[in-house]
């Protein structure tokens, strides 16, 4: 076994501070920069080598992160054009021909909320359902707090969580956890169904309810109001409305016959949103669709900067767990010859001095991953989550996928929008509820579905 030095500790202080402060619902990236810099140190890199070590950390993140960054800066660019258009409302108009009862509204909201924000990310995938199907839900009875709880446990649980198309979740807890994006992802679709079917089954039930009992009744103001809320359609927004859906339906058909996964499927997904953004801006705008791309491509990446922008000094410092970005960053003589990062390090040491086993790190994983996503941003704790499901994997044995897959889920269903108020806005103001309100209904089905994905973990593990 390695004998544990002097970064060792430090990382392992540094993310016992980060927990504590995500518990204290803090931001967390200066206490992951000042990590990165006392690693420096202790790497006797001297305090000149020591700053720029934190620089040099925020490129190696950069660079792994950069992909995803670019993937869904231009997917939103496209939904912007999609949506100025009037193309968004017809796409999804013929279908709120097949919604004729609450029950059908529910579950009709969420599949298609699941369905588009595995393509277009759930943040403009909200505007973009709740604006066409909300006036059809309310009409045959579904209350607004029933068409956010779908739209939120469906997109930002569901999608976000698994984010089987753009990969953006998987790929930052995969990268800190050593495994490959396919593995986690094809490990980790069994915790992603149980979640999914345990937490959106209790939460149906429980609205179910009380519709029947009244204590949730419809509001007839809102239903008025969203008979004028209509957004004017474009004459180009009839051939985006076929262009779209053909073409990704051609990149899916694509990714099984050349089986493109990871990296490979992302490009065509991102490579086939910018050239679906350049015809239609040609022939939408003509004349100006060489300034109006510029614009839009622009408030794509204004969007993904945005969105990432905290989570890359954050990812910098667990990256710093790995052998192969520590070594980039802090020279490959900064740890002991025999080391194998410093993760790999503490989850064998961790194995040696602790009676660990599957169960425990299941709980362990979990609860982590749920602390992480406080702050109210699913993103920031992935790195966390992948880096503690490589320990905790090497300690007992197991699977670190499917570790690092439990983990994303209790990150993501907790902070990426479902149970944390300031987190799921988006949501609740589409809808003109409460978000207090839509948190309190997400707080018991939520919970139960990360009991019994826990549970289901230990088996899998």
């Amino acid at each position: 076994m390695v004998e544990l030095t002097l970064v060792h500790w430090i990382y392992v202080i540094v993310v016992i501070i980060v927990l504590a402060v995500m518990i204290m619902r803090r931001d967390t990236l200066i206490p992951c920069v000042i990590g990165i810099f006392l690693m420096g140190l202790a790497s006797k890199k001297g305090i000149v080598g020591a700053a720029g070590g934190i620089f040099n950390s925020f490129v190696v993140a950069g660079v792994e992160l950069l992909g995803i960054i670019f993937i869904i800066s231009v997917i939103v660019s496209m939904s912007r054009l999609l949506e100025d258009i009037g193309a968004n409302q017809l796409m999804i108009r013929p279908l709120t021909k097949l919604i004729k009862t609450p029950n059908q509204a529910f579950w009709f909201i969420g599949i298609v909320m699941l369905l588009v924000s595995w393509f277009f990310w759930p943040s403009p995938a909200t505007a973009l359902v709740g604006a066409v199907l909300l006036p059809v839900a309310l009409k045959v009875g579904l209350p607004a707090i029933g068409a956010a709880v779908a739209i939120n446990l469906f997109g930002h649980g569901l999608a976000l969580s698994s984010d089987l198309v753009i990969q953006g979740a998987p790929t930052i807890t995969a990268s800190t956890a050593g495994v490959n994006v396919a593995e986690l992802t094809s490990k980790g679709i069994p915790l992603f169904v149980v979640m999914a079917v345990v937490t959106i089954t209790v939460a149906y039930i429980l609205l179910k309810r009380d519709m029947k009992n009244g204590t949730l009744k419809l509001d007839n103001a809102m239903i008025k109001e969203s008979d004028v809320n209509e957004k004017e359609v474009r004459p180009v927004a009839k051939i985006a409305a076929f262009m779209v859906p053909i073409a990704f339906g051609l990149n899916i058909l694509a990714m099984f016959m050349f089986e493109l996964r990871g990296g490979d499927a992302t490009a065509l997904i991102g490579g086939t949103a910018v050239l679906i953004l350049v015809v239609l801006c040609f022939l939408e705008y003509k004349s100006k669709a060489l300034e109006q791309i510029t614009d839009y491509i622009k408030a794509g990446f204004v969007f993904g900067i945005e969105i990432f922008g905290p989570i890359i000094p954050i990812a910098a410092f667990f990256y710093m767990g790995d052998m192969g970005s520590f070594s980039q960053v802090m020279g490959a003589g900064a740890l002991p010859a025999a080391s194998q990062g410093i993760l790999a390090d503490l989850g064998t040491a961790l194995a040696s001095v602790a009676p660990m086993n599957r169960p425990t790190v299941a709980i362990m994983e979990m609860g982590i991953g749920g602390l992480t996503g406080l702050d109210g941003s699913g993103f920031s704790g992935l790195s966390l989550a992948g880096a503690v499901a490589k320990v905790f994997g090497t300690a007992v044995n197991g699977s670190i996928a499917v570790l690092a897959a439990l983990g994303q889920i209790g990150s993501i269903w907790v902070g990426g929008g479902t149970i944390i108020p300031w987190s799921l806005i988006p949501a609740a103001a589409i809808c003109n509820v409460s978000p207090m309100e839509l948190a309190r209904r997400n707080l018991v089905p939520v919970m139960i579905g990360l009991i019994v994905t826990t549970i289901v973990a230990m088996f899998l593990i």
